[in-house]
């Protein structure tokens, strides 16, 4: 499935920094999505000098069509991912604006959420870090991406 750039699906990564590294295998996993141009990714990294990072953090939550929630016990304890990204994302499910798919990282109490409802990542909600093999994780987590974006995709 490739789509042309126009067409991509944008996607959002909320995350703590705390797990940063993980956020970083998730992006190679979904490599072959962005170079066949099934979704572009937007996290706070790329937030360039001198522009004003709640304005872009703002923009691309307002934007994009997937937001992933990267949940760990450093997002869940994160005041900012949880009173500001967290909340506007679910705005944006319940309004049918966007895909909101938690991907849980390291096991914590989730179910309870306001996201707790939503079918998570990778398969059966097993955290990453309990993969034997992670790269089997993402890849669970990279089939699930390519499937909302292809049903996102032809419902635009």
């Amino acid at each position: 499935m490739s789509l042309q750039p126009d067409q991509a699906i944008e996607v959002f990564y909320s995350y703590a920094h705390e797990d940063e590294k993980l956020r970083d295998k998730l992006e190679k996993h979904l490599t072959l999505l962005r170079r066949e141009g099934v979704i572009t990714e937007w996290h706070d990294r790329k937030i360039g000098a001198g522009k004003e990072w709640q304005n872009e953090i703002d923009t691309h939550l307002n934007s994009s069509q997937i937001i992933l929630l990267l949940v760990s016990a450093n997002f869940i304890a994160s005041d900012y991912c949880w009173d500001v990204e967290v909340k506007r994302a679910m705005e944006r499910h319940e309004a049918k604006e966007a895909r909101v798919i938690p991907i849980i990282i390291d096991s914590v109490d989730w179910q309870s959420a306001p996201f707790g409802r939503l079918q998570a990542l990778p398969k059966s909600g097993k955290a990453v870090k309990k993969w034997g093999n992670r790269s089997d994780a993402f890849l669970s987590v990279a089939e699930g991406i390519r499937l909302v974006a292809k049903e996102l995709a032809v419902s635009s």
